[in-house]
């Protein structure tokens, strides 16, 4: 593997930790009654490539999964970010 490849994966696996801790702080946040994450922010953060651990986070946390629009968008935003990698590894792979 080159090095650019190897930094697009930790950078990836980096996003969706965040994206998977962050469900997991704001589910601790709203069960101890305190300041949460926005909603704007979990989605931002699942935007940036992090959508597979903001579903995975989604259903590990049990959290956000009666509001229809995480339900939807985020494992909608995860099959358009794998389709995008997948299309760019095929484009780098010639």
């Amino acid at each position: 593997m080159t090095g650019i490849l190897i930094a697009v994966i930790a950078a990836l696996a980096a996003v969706n930790l965040g994206s998977f801790l962050l469900m997991g702080y704001d589910k601790a946040c709203a069960k101890q009654n305190k300041r949460r994450v926005s909603e704007k922010a979990l989605f931002l953060a699942a935007g940036l490539f992090g959508a597979f651990g903001g579903t995975l986070g989604m259903f590990v946390f049990r959290h956000k999964t009666k509001h229809w629009y995480f339900r939807i968008f985020f494992p909608l935003m995860l099959v358009l970010q794998a389709a995008i990698l997948g299309y760019a590894w095929t484009r780098i792979q010639g």
